[in-house]
């Protein structure tokens, strides 16, 4: 199985072709993400991760359409980026992202801002708090910490309920919702050959 760790950062994953614009952090492949293409050949990977990657990119979507271009039919798309509701916070974030992004590779539902490639939405998970390992660098103590991933339980369970009610009415009722996460299935016509190696 071919795996990509797109914008690996300090997260390079074993078993990962792990790419990234930055040599400190010693990356598979070194590149810069805004410049296309990647390269990759068309239909190669089974599976592309994408973590807090997307909201620093110049255009998303096309790096969308790139993303398809290199997942073989039927690969999976794993993407986490920061909700709009708190998509800001970082100082080199440009993007934020809400419930509908889906709706843009959905050519049945949207024709104006149809970008040209289909994924299929398998999942969509809203997280109110996404990074507890940065906390005690914060300065949050330890019992605080897991007050705060019991609250974290409670709240994102029902912000999954229904997320396009969370998103649209009460997001902001509780400060935000660091982290929205889409998995993706690539869609393809089926006369795209599946054998590329």
């Amino acid at each position: 199985m071919n795996k990509l760790n797109l914008g690996a950062g300090g997260l390079i994953k074993p078993g990962y072709l792990n790419i990234d614009w930055n040599v400190l952090t010693k990356p598979d492949v070194q590149h810069d993400l805004n410049v296309l293409p990647y390269p990759f050949s068309d239909n190669y990977f089974d599976l592309v991760e994408a973590d807090h990657v997307l909201e620093h990119l110049d255009k998303p979507f096309l790096v969308m359409t790139e993303i398809h271009r290199i997942l073989k039919p039927g690969g999976e798309l794993i993407i986490k980026v920061p909700h709009f509701s708190r998509g800001f916070t970082h100082a080199e974030h440009s993007h934020g992202f809400d419930v509908t992004f889906p709706l843009y590779f959905n050519k049945n539902f949207i024709k104006h801002g149809y970008f040209g490639v289909d994924f299929e939405i398998k999942k969509m998970e809203l997280s109110w708090l996404a990074f507890f390992h940065l906390l005690p660098g914060l300065g949050y103590s330890q019992n605080l910490i897991s007050f705060l991933k019991l609250i974290n339980r409670i709240i994102s369970k029902l912000a999954n309920l229904n997320p396009n009610f969370c998103s649209r009415i009460w997001c902001y009722w509780v400060g935000g919702f660091e982290e929205i996460k889409f998995d993706f299935i690539c869609l393809k016509s089926s006369s795209i050959s599946t054998e590329q190696e």
